[in-house]
């Protein structure tokens, strides 16, 4: 079995396509077991919160980092747990 990993993504991502087009850089963190997973799962986040298509998104940056590095507080809570109940 494999041990989940956090990454961070950094890139850029096109906001507002269809009205008034923004180009924004975006840093997300993920649990993941590999990169192209945490890669799968920043598509599908945008996708489905900012309705932006995957040709939109471009990914610069995929590395992993350790507990101390996760700027996000949710992930760090989750990443330092044994076990859930």
């Amino acid at each position: 079995m494999e041990e989940i990993k956090v990454y961070m993504v950094k890139g850029t991502a096109l906001f507002n396509e269809s009205s008034f087009p923004t180009k924004q850089k975006f840093t997300k963190f993920v649990r993941a077991l590999n990169e192209k997973q945490a890669m799968e799962y920043v598509y599908t986040y945008f996708g489905s919160k900012n309705k932006i298509k995957r040709h939109n998104i471009k990914i610069e940056e995929i590395k992993e980092v350790s507990p101390e590095e996760i700027a996000d507080r949710s992930i760090k809570d989750i990443a330092e747990l044994d076990k859930i109940i």
